[in-house]
């Protein structure tokens, strides 16, 4: 092989191992973490985009996983930081073939929708979302929220968790959002006399 052939090959390889890969297709626009009277609940906004590899499998019937991943981490100079709440919420995307219908599920409820576009709108919208608990946090200390949503491949069945190690096109995760939170003193009323 001749040098310049070889010189050419390396530098193919290092520009394709330098560009990062595009695994985003799911992007966090909004987030929203409002206290209620059990603690806080949040609600976000997803902009999913699926491959056509996955908009195949669903109309196959493979069921799609995607979970929601949220983190409370608190700052510590001493030891490692501090990991108080971490919450999950699994939704499940699969096409339901004798009806014709696309479903969105959360444990045994479930909701049906007629084509794929409106079913992916009501995934990519989580609403009061109860993640923190009062009695969890300290009242006044400052903590990082972080959250994701991502493409749950170990909930694939085992064909196409080997398949999803080699191919790109089922690796579908936001990148982690974080911001600062800081928990408030619950606000009571005084009942008029």
């Amino acid at each position: 092989m001749s040098l310049r052939l070889l010189t050419t090959l390396l530098l193919a390889l290092a520009l394709a191992w330098s560009a990062p890969a595009r695994a985003e297709n799911i992007e966090i626009r909004h987030i929203a973490l409002e206290g209620n009277d059990e603690g806080y609940a949040l609600d976000a906004d997803f902009h999913i985009e699926l491959n056509p590899r996955l908009e195949d499998a669903i109309d196959k019937g493979v069921a799609l996983y995607f979970t929601v991943e949220f983190e409370l981490t608190r700052k510590r100079w001493y030891w490692f930081d501090e990991h108080p709440v971490s919450r999950q919420l699994t939704l499940r995307l699969y096409y339901h073939a004798l009806t014709r219908q696309y479903r969105i599920s959360s444990g045994p409820l479930y909701q049906s929708f007629s084509t794929l576009q409106d079913a992916l709108r009501v995934l990519s919208r989580v609403r009061s979302w109860q993640v923190l608990e009062r009695t969890e946090l300290d009242v006044g200390t400052d903590y990082q929220a972080a959250l994701r949503m991502r493409l749950d491949l170990t909930q694939l069945p085992k064909p196409f968790q080997v398949s999803a190690l080699t191919n790109r096109d089922w690796n579908l995760s936001s990148e982690w959002r974080q911001w600062p939170f800081r928990v408030k003193a619950p606000v009571t009323e005084k009942a008029p006399q």
